[in-house]
């Protein structure tokens, strides 16, 4: 039988491959949807299997299952038909992005369907809205492959949105939504799950119509991840197994706060080491994606379904 990491291992050396070797000619953000193609929704997909899924659930799993390498593959012809092998062509990019749109889409679908299912848990909620968030930075995508203008958004930001969507957006929610299966519930925890599902909705607004409306969506976003790290940090820390999950997730957390201190220390950086915000993105994007968001899922995954492993 396959083991369950194959595809992110094999989703691993392609990433590695991509942002090691100039051949492709992808931009920052486009090296790292691709890392988000072919090893975070890997992990994504072992992380919402559950052993209580519906027929139907099942089925629709069986799909996401079944598509996403293909898609993944497809989604990076279609950056490639630009970019590499510069086709000049955005209706032939476009159109390959649509098996990662369709993918997306099912991804969506699945939370849907476990909102409708395990609509009485909280937690269940902000996993579901996070899969249907990765739908949403589905079409963002597709939107910069056809370098289509949608309510007078660039393209280029198109492809910031897509990012977005694909890690912050949808893995927050994710998170806060594991860890309301294991902690018991506070009475903060419910108002934690719905403002982070407000929140990306306040930054896409924001994006289009009204820059304090942005600003204002990504700082109740981050003060949420402030409280799921800490409260995190502060349950591992009080627990007695010590695991390889715990680890994983530990890191994550840490590698959010560097984030937080890294943007505190940027003015003063600025100003005595001739520091750009261009410098900082690769850092800032290397934490997130690496840190945060990898690091979590992979705990989480050991933390759901090996328990026990790593323990002393």
């Amino acid at each position: 039988m396959k083991h369950p990491f194959f595809p992110t291992i094999i989703g691993g050396i392609i990433s590695f491959v991509i942002f090691t070797f100039d051949f492709f000619q992808f931009s920052l953000i486009e090296k790292f949807l691709m890392f988000a193609s072919f090893v975070i929704l890997p992990l994504i997909i072992i992380l919402i299997n559950d052993k209580d899924q519906t027929k139907f659930q099942k089925k629709i799993y069986s799909f996401i299952t079944v598509l996403h390498f293909p898609a993944a593959l497809l989604s990076l012809a279609s950056l490639m038909s630009n970019k590499t092998w510069e086709t000049g062509n955005s209706a032939i990019s476009g159109s390959l992005s649509l098996a990662w749109l369709l993918f997306t889409f099912l991804l969506a679908l699945y939370g849907l369907l476990l909102i409708s299912e395990k609509k009485e848990k909280i937690e269940e909620i902000a996993i579901g809205a996070g899969l249907i968030y990765f739908f949403i930075g589905g079409i963002w995508y597709t939107l910069y492959q056809f370098q289509l203008t949608f309510l007078l958004v660039d393209p280029t930001v198109s492809a910031l949105s897509s990012v977005h969507f694909h890690f912050s957006s949808a893995i927050v929610p994710i998170f806060i939504g594991m860890l309301g299966r294991i902690m018991v519930k506070k009475s903060w925890y419910t108002w934690l799950v719905v403002i982070d599902i407000i929140g990306p909705i306040l930054i896409a607004i924001g994006i289009v119509f009204s820059k304090p409306l942005e600003i204002m969506g990504v700082s109740i976003f981050a003060c949420n991840i402030i409280i799921y790290s800490t409260y995190l940090l502060l349950k591992i820390r009080k627990s007695t197994k010590k695991s390889c999950g715990n680890l994983l997730l530990t890191l994550s957390s840490l590698a959010f706060f560097s984030i937080i201190v890294l943007s505190i220390c940027y003015p003063i950086a600025k100003r005595y080491f001739s520091l750009t915000i261009l410098d900082m993105v690769p850092i800032y994007g290397s934490l997130h994606a690496f840190g945060f968001v990898l690091f979590g899922l992979l705990g989480w995954i050991l933390m759901t379904y090996y328990p026990n492993k790593g323990d002393n």
